[in-house]
Formats: C-alpha cells, structure tokens, sequence
C-alpha cells in the first residue's frame, strides 16, 4: 500500500477528531460578522474556495478566497486565514509577514515545528493529520471538516459517507477513461478543483473542473466515449442527459460532497496504478514550495 493510499484511509477517523477539537480551537478561528479572507496556494487553495463559500452561503459575514501569491493587498479584512499543511510554503509565509500587525491572522497547519508558528496571530494544529505523501488528501479534508464543524455544518452523514466512498466499488469503466471533468457548484467548486488537481498530481490525467453550469458553456463540446464528467454535489436540471447523449461517462452522487472527493482521490490512485505510476511521488513536485530569496 502507498502512503497515499493509507492516509486517504484514515480520513474517517481524521474527521472525527476534527469535528470533536473544533471547540477548542473556536478563539483561532473566525468569529461570525468578521470579513475574513481565506488564502492557501495548490490543494490548500482550493479547501479556501470551499469554506469561503461555506461560510459566506451559511451568513457568518463576507468571505473572500485567494491563492497566497494572489491576495489584493489593497483590501481590508478582520482576520485572514491561511491553510498550510507545511507550514513552510514561500507565498503562504511572505503573505502572513507583510500582514503582521494589521491583520488578525490565523494558520492551520500539520507542522508545529515550522515557521508558521511565528508567522500567524494564532495557530490551529492538525499534527495527526500530517502526511508523508506530497499528494495531499487527509490534510486537507482534515482542515475543511474543522472549518465546517466551526460554522455548525459538519454531521455524522459526512463520516459515514466517506467509509462509503472508501469501500464501495469505483463506477465501472471509469478508470479506463481518458478524459476527466469535474463539477460542483457552491462550495464544492472548490472541489471539484481540487479533484481535477489530485487526477493531475498522481495520474497525469487530462482533467478540467468548472462550475457546474458553465459546462454548457463551451466545455461539454469534448465530452465523448471515453470521458467522465463527474458532478459533486446536485446537478443542474438535464445535465446528467445532456453529457449521457453525448456517449460520456456520467459520474453523480448521493454521498455528503466532501466524501465524494474521497471517492475520487481513490480514482487517482486507481488510475496511476493502471498506468505503472507512483502517486507517492508524482512528477516535478515536492511535499512544499520553498522559493529561493
């Protein structure tokens, strides 16, 4: 077994004790009516996307999400957030430095040895949910059941899910794609991002993910034998019939989303071990950029 594949296990029980510690980190983490940014860089990034949508769509206050690299200097906001399972990433830590002393600022991070630690206001530790391999999985789906289970979003449904999505066989035919597009909408775009980036990083598969109603807007012109378009979350009216007349894959669901893309990080692990591939250590990638001065 991978490293991958065993941590991508262990997300069940990683959930667990996210959602039972999440009171204890609720100083760290924002209030509700604070504007906050959320900010991450690569898979990190995209759980940003996720809880901005979470909290903003479920009326705790105004929540934007960046890449690190991208954050408009020029805004304001009550606490920004940054994930880092790291805590070393070059972005992350300069963006982090220029706030200090005019932002609150908080990092969740698996690393309490980095300098991360000196970098943030406050500090939320995952240190059980830290990984070996440079695909990250339970990391990140760590993190964004903490920040659910803080905004009272989190249920035992999502747990139960993932054992699903863990045990159940993969639709068929689906590993023998070629093509791979993801979809969500709301909060799960940021999902679907991150699915689209975990088929990349460990199988070097041609993968996209929008919002699920841009689809018809140019990008279901691909989609044939041999493709999968996989919805997270509820799909549009007639899409499903829609990507089925065409001879793609349809790929829906009625497990808890974040479960869902358990299910399809065990996709990239099926799809890499199809093609003789490591998903341990993917191609030109490392466990964290760290950019020279």
């Amino acid at each position: 077994m991978t490293h991958v594949e065993d941590e991508l296990n262990s997300q069940p029980a990683c959930w667990i004790r996210a959602a039972e510690e999440a009171g204890r980190h609720r100083a760290a983490l924002p209030d509700p009516g604070e504007r906050v940014a959320v900010v991450g860089c690569g898979t990190s990034y995209f759980m940003a996307q996720a809880v901005a949508a979470l909290r903003e769509g479920s009326g705790r206050g105004e929540t934007d999400a960046f890449a690190a690299s991208e954050f408009p200097a020029g805004r304001s906001y009550d606490r920004v957030v940054a994930l880092t399972r790291s805590g070393t990433t070059t972005e992350v830590l300069q963006l982090l430095g220029e706030l200090k002393g005019r932002t609150r600022t908080t990092a969740v991070t698996a690393d309490p040895g980095t300098p991360v630690t000196k970098a943030a206001d406050d500090l939320v530790v995952l240190d059980y949910a830290d990984e070996r391999s440079v695909v990250q999985t339970r990391f990140a789906t760590t993190a964004l059941t903490l920040l659910r289970a803080h905004l009272g979003l989190h249920t035992g449904a999502a747990v139960t899910d993932a054992r699903t999505a863990l045990t159940s066989p993969l639709p068929q035919g689906l590993v023998e794609c070629t093509q791979f597009t993801f979809l969500g909408r709301g909060w799960t775009v940021g999902l679907a991002n991150e699915a689209g980036l975990k088929m990349r990083e460990a199988s070097l598969s041609w993968t996209e993910a929008y919002p699920a109603m841009e689809y018809r807007h140019g990008p279901i012109s691909i989609t044939t034998a041999g493709t999968a378009t996989w919805m997270f979350g509820e799909a549009p009216d007639g899409l499903a019939e829609q990507v089925c007349a065409t001879g793609g894959l349809w790929v829906g669901s009625g497990l808890d989303p974040l479960a869902e893309l358990v299910r399809a990080q065990r996709l990239a692990v099926a799809v890499a071990a199809s093609r003789g591939l490591d998903p341990d250590r993917p191609r030109h990638l490392t466990r964290s950029v760290i950019l020279a001065p």
